[in-house]
């Protein structure tokens, strides 16, 4: 699997499991239907899928994913609840995006 392609099943993963999430929060947090609360459990099965799609092991699938994962939250964030990641924000994603590449992209013997 090509590099950019498994970037695109982690960001179509990040997509997933916060899509399933707010869902839930919706439903939970600000009364709305149950089928909030039903389609959000079946994204969350969706994205617990997904990474089964990675050229990887699980655990370093998941860490790598973890780096990902902090700079999807901001932009969801920020698109979602208007909140723009703030300097901090870019510095702690960038460095878990490192993180990321290395675990997942790195030659190994």
């Amino acid at each position: 699997m090509n590099i950019f392609r498994s970037l695109l099943f982690f960001v179509i993963t990040g997509l997933f499991e916060l899509g399933g999430a707010y869902l839930i929060w919706l439903w939970l947090r600000e009364n709305r239907s149950i089928w909030y609360g039903l389609t959000g459990a079946i994204v969350l099965v969706i994205y617990g899928i997904l990474p089964t799609f990675q050229p990887s092991s699980f655990g370093r699938v998941q860490a790598a994913y973890s780096g990902m994962f902090l700079l999807i939250a901001l932009f969801w964030g920020w698109g979602i609840d208007k909140i723009p990641p703030d300097k901090f924000d870019i510095i702690g994603a960038t460095v878990a995006l490192m993180g990321t590449l290395i675990i997942m992209y790195a030659p190994r013997n």
